[in-house]
């Protein structure tokens, strides 16, 4: 099982893990990507994503799909949340089950990664000056 989803309402942690469970595996892994208060030395008092939603939810199931084949896992689910998000929001969740723990947490680091390289996901941080800037729109440099 595989499902991807852009949401703005807050993600729910326990239902993705338990989406993902199951009595065969002997791992879960979990990632959660949060707002952090501070970026290369800014300090950043929120984020605002955007997305293509319909292209967003098609890459990420590719993804999905690649992540399964690749590590042979269970199950995988990668949700990522749009709009204006407060720091300590999360904003990305991915959880996988496999069999091993190395398969999974491959397979989970795997997902986040190019999810945030080929989603088109945008993210525009606003500042505690009142500015904002648009963080690695349009360049090859990792989210």
């Amino acid at each position: 099982m595989i499902r991807a989803a852009i949401v703005t309402a807050p993600i729910d942690i326990e239902s993705v893990t338990r989406e993902v469970a199951s009595r065969s595996a002997g791992a879960t892994a979990l990632f959660l990507g949060t707002v952090r208060e501070h970026n290369k030395g800014r300090a950043v008092s929120g984020i605002e994503y955007s997305a293509y939603d319909e292209m967003a939810v098609k890459e990420m199931t590719a993804i999905l799909a690649e992540a399964t084949d690749r590590f042979s896992l269970e199950s995988a689910v990668v949700i990522h949340r749009t709009g204006e998000l407060a720091v300590g929001d999360t904003s990305i969740a991915v959880a996988v089950t496999h069999a091993h723990r190395r398969n999974a947490i491959d397979a989970m680091r795997y997902i986040v990664e190019e999810t945030k390289n080929r989603a088109p996901i945008w993210k525009l941080e606003h500042y505690l000056d009142g500015t904002r800037e648009w963080v690695n729109a349009g360049t090859d440099t990792p989210r």
